[in-house]
C-alpha cells in the first residue's frame, strides 16, 4: 500500500449542495459565446432590469439588436421580470456580441424556469442555447490578401 504525504482529509457524513436555479434563491452566472464574442451574464433576484454593458436595453437604437436580444425574454413570458440580468460583452462584432448576449440571457433564463421552457427554445432557435462552432476559414499563403479559396474562374473567350 502506498501511502500519501501531506494530511489525511477529514471526511463528514454531510454532503453540501448549492441551491441553484431557484426562485429568490442567489446569484446565476452563465456564458454565452459566439464567433469571438464572449458575454458573460449574471441573474439575481430583482426587478426585471436588463443591463447590457452597463447600458440599458431600452436604451439601443439599433432595433433589430434590440429584437434580437429581446427574444429569450419574449418566449419566456413575464416571470423573467423578478429578475436582473446584467451582462458584460468583450470581443467580436456588434452581431456576435448581440448573438452572445442572447445565448447567456437564454440559457439563465432554462436555468430559473427549466426544461419546458429549454423545448420552447430549442423549436425556435437551436443557438439560443447551443455554441456555434462555425469560423471564417484562414487566408491561404499564395492569396493572403485575396482570401481564402482558389483564383476566380476566368473565361478564354
Amino acid at each position: 500500500m502506498i501511502k500519501k504525504k501531506g494530511k489525511a482529509k477529514k471526511k463528514t457524513g454531510k454532503s453540501v449542495k448549492k441551491e441553484r436555479g431557484k426562485k429568490g434563491k442567489g446569484v446565476i452566472f452563465k456564458t454565452g459565446k459566439r464567433k469571438r464574442a464572449v458575454a458573460r451574464a449574471s441573474i439575481k433576484p430583482g426587478s426585471g432590469k436588463i443591463l447590457i454593458n452597463g447600458e440599458p436595453l431600452e436604451n439601443f437604437k439599433n432595433e433589430v439588436l434590440k429584437l434580437r436580444l429581446e427574444e429569450p425574454f419574449i418566449l419566456a413570458g413575464k416571470e423573467w421580470k423578478s429578475y436582473d440580468f446584467i451582462v458584460n460583452v468583450k470581443g467580436g462584432g456588434i452581431l456576435g456580441q448581440t448573438d452572445a448576449a442572447r445565448q447567456a440571457f437564454a440559457r439563465g433564463l432554462v436555468e430559473i424556469f427549466g426544461n419546458e421552457l429549454k423545448q420552447k427554445f430549442l423549436d425556435y432557435d437551436r443557438n439560443l442555447l447551443v455554441y456555434d462552432p462555425r469560423r471564417t476559414e484562414p487566408h491561404k499563403p499564395p492569396r493572403s490578401s485575396q482570401g481564402p479559396r482558389r483564383y476566380k474562374q476566368r473565361s478564354k473567350r
